[in-house]
């Protein structure tokens, strides 16, 4: 009987090791103070005091990126969803007042192809670098039998820290505080299970002229990386502007919003106050889906939100502005009755 080996199983540790050699310069490329040790350790090391923190608390967020992954598969273009794995979770940590310290990464196939693994983990690094966060590590794991050949898994961790007193949402919410909604890049990396089968059902490939932007492809549209908020957001809320916060993910405006907000306290929003982006009108077009299943499903152009008192709306809006971004006030607080809430007011042909 002839010996087996790792390699004839469908596992090659060489390959493994040369994309750690391969991405170390990346993951450098996002040191900050605090970084400790190098790529490659069994674990990595962080300073929170060297990083400025006096009394921290930290804050962990862990995400993916979906069933979005099929269509970087199908294409071959890899490197935006890897700042989409990064943007979903340091995302998730501003609302909390948290700045982003560092991140690892998981990255599952059934066969390792460096190149491709590399411009996900370029990605990574680039959305590590616009976050301000460290790449500290990460794991590669070949899994033959679990993943079809050429398919790959990503999961993402984030880890920051906020000072005690600085944590969001703030205590003191109340009727007429304003919403401001800051403008999405997308679809960004939920609902992308409807997506495909609205494309699908339509006949169109990933190759197909985008119908709503005839300069690209319909596959290089819906690959444009969900937008990172961490520095507009970190910026208002040092400056003591921001009361909460909430990442606009799966469930919209009506299933995020709300878990921001104490109990007795309405989100009043204006869908009119905002331009929807063209590719959540063709969705709702094509795929026949209402305006109450596209707010559930997707942002529908609003990709963050940020609640704050009525006299600092324009203070919070020139900062937000200044680091740029596209903010629309989008509604007000009102008192309710029970559990938060969101009521959206969407005027007639607001997706045709």
């Amino acid at each position: 009987m002839a010996r087996a080996t790792y390699r004839d199983a469908g596992v090659d540790i060489e390959a493994g090791e040369a994309l750690v050699e391969r991405i170390k310069p990346l993951a450098r490329a996002t040191d900050r103070p605090g970084t400790l040790g190098a790529l490659g350790g069994f674990g990595a090391l962080f300073d929170l005091r060297a990083a400025g923190f006096a009394d921290p608390v930290l804050v962990a967020t862990t995400d993916g990126v979906g069933t979005k992954l099929k269509i970087a598969i199908e294409t071959g273009r890899h490197r935006g969803v890897g700042i989409d794995l990064v943007a979903m979770c340091v995302n998730d940590l501003v609302v909390q007042g948290a700045e982003p310290l560092f991140f690892l990464d998981y990255f599952a196939t059934a066969r390792l192809a460096i190149d491709h693994a590399a411009d996900v983990i370029a990605g990574i690094a680039e959305g590590c670098r616009i976050a301000g966060c460290a790449l500290v590590g990460g794991e590669t794991a070949e899994m033959p039998g679990m993943y079809a050949a050429g398919d790959y898994d990503l999961a993402g961790f984030a880890v920051g820290a906020a000072e005690r007193g600085s944590l969001l949402p703030r205590a003191d919410l109340a009727p007429g505080d304003v919403v401001l909604g800051l403008a999405s890049s997308g679809v960004h990396s939920n609902g992308f299970s409807l997506v495909r089968r609205i494309v699908a059902e339509a006949g169109l490939g990933w190759s197909s002229p985008c119908p709503w932007h005839g300069a690209v492809t319909l596959g290089e549209a819906l690959l444009e990386p969900t937008r990172i908020y961490v520095a507009p957001v970190l910026a208002a809320h040092r400056q003591g502007l921001i009361k909460a916060a909430a990442h606009i993910t799966g469930g919209g405006l009506p299933g995020n919003l709300p878990r921001v907000l104490p109990e007795g306290l309405v989100a009043s929003i204006d869908a009119a106050t905002w331009p929807v982006p063209p590719v959540f009108a063709w969705l709702a077009r094509t795929g026949g889906v209402a305006a109450e299943e596209m707010l559930r499903v997707f942002n529908c152009g609003i990709g963050m939100a940020v609640v704050v008192a009525p006299a600092e709306a324009e203070p919070a809006t020139a900062i937000l502005s200044a680091c740029g971004e596209r903010v629309f006030r989008i509604g007000t607080l009102v008192a309710g009755e029970g559990p938060a809430r969101v009521e959206v007011a969407v005027p007639d042909g607001w997706l045709a």
